[in-house]
């Protein structure tokens, strides 16, 4: 995300706050260009998980999957590898609730706006079985 976030669990918990409303609003982008192509409410979902992700969690995975690959022997190469991150004691726990703030922030964009909540309409059978009783 590459903001200037506080540090430790502070940081951790704002950028997950920041993760999830960041996948709210990639659901309703890509809701409304599902509706507009015409497209399912799985494709959307999905598009919107991987975006959100991608958004949310990007710079600093990105980061995190560099730190894995470096080979940090040298202390010059260690120091230049740390100076670009935000807060790098932390950048695991950041990542990980960057990706689960997106991906709820997604889901819960998905099951407040979806018709899967709305009363289902009843058949014409049960409606005559509740008027006799």
């Amino acid at each position: 995300m590459n903001l200037a976030l506080h540090f430790g669990l502070l940081g951790v918990v704002e950028a997950g706050l920041i993760a999830f409303a960041v996948g709210m609003l990639t659901y309703l982008l890509w809701r409304g260009l599902s509706r507009a192509f015409r497209f399912s409410d799985a494709r959307a979902l999905g598009w919107a998980l991987f975006s959100a992700s991608a958004f949310a969690a990007g710079v600093d995975a990105w980061n995190l999957f560099y730190l894995g690959l470096m080979k940090l022997e040298s202390p010059l190469y260690a120091r230049l590898a740390l100076q670009g991150i935000h807060d790098p004691e932390s950048l695991g726990a950041r990542v990980v609730c960057e990706a689960v703030g997106a991906w709820s922030g997604v889901v819960a964009a998905w099951l407040a706006f979806s018709r899967r909540w709305a009363k289902p309409a009843s058949s014409p059978a049960a409606v005559e079985r509740e008027k006799h009783g």
